[in-house]
């Protein structure tokens, strides 16, 4: 199912929230040039992994894709494919699950980007799947960040007291905006086209709302 791209920042203020990161991995994308790059916002795009919003599904099952779910009553879960629990109304997916029972799980070491110091997205979990932790860390900017390598941000996760936690999309991806008043604000130094502040359109992103 094809989705219009958006920045995190249209997609804060189009649905009136409060606060919001991206999410999934998606395609096509390119980026040759600041002028020349897909997706910009309004092209279509894929998103990798499952995707559900309130309940209805845009996306293709793919196994392979460990997700972020939640069920009607706002506690989360992270399973290791793409099956969320019955009643889940919400889910995202990454590409690797970091932390399994508090412990750091081996991710492959044949990928530069797992290695490397890099802009990374993730989520995590407790137990009870009551307290849900956003991570992330900005990065591609030398004298400011260069980013974390995937054991470092395991290990900072871990530190943080997280049961289990996923990966998700990063690099130039990785936006988090906060909405205090009429427009969304950025938080971080996301870095699209090698410009550093500029937000990139993604296919979707993980968004929340405070309900008086």
């Amino acid at each position: 199912m094809k989705i219009s791209a958006r920045t995190t920042s249209e997609f804060v203020n189009e649905f009136d929230l409060q606060l919001a990161i991206n999410a999934n991995f998606f395609y096509p994308f390119y980026e040759k040039t600041p002028w020349d790059f897909y997706p910009k916002s309004g092209d279509l795009v894929n998103v990798v992994g499952r995707a559900i919003s309130n309940g209805d599904d845009y996306s293709i099952v793919d196994r392979n894709w460990p997700t972020l779910c939640f069920n009607v009553k706002n506690y989360a879960q992270i399973s290791d494919n793409s099956i969320c629990p019955t009643q889940t109304t919400q889910a995202i997916a990454g590409n690797l699950i970091l932390i399994a029972n508090g412990q750091a799980i081996a991710v492959p070491g044949n990928s530069p980007f797992n290695q490397r110091a890099y802009p990374r997205t993730a989520v995590g979990i407790n137990q009870k799947g009551d307290k849900l932790w956003l991570v992330l860390v900005d990065g591609k900017q030398p004298f400011y960040s260069d980013g974390v390598t995937m054991a470092e941000l395991q290990e900072f996760m871990i530190n943080l007291g997280i049961d289990k936690a996923l990966n998700l999309d990063g690099g130039g991806s990785t936006t988090l905006v906060v909405r205090p008043d009429s427009q969304g604000k950025l938080l971080n130094s996301p870095v699209h086209t090698l410009i550093p502040m500029r937000q990139r359109s993604i296919a979707n992103h993980l968004g929340f709302s405070i309900v008086p």
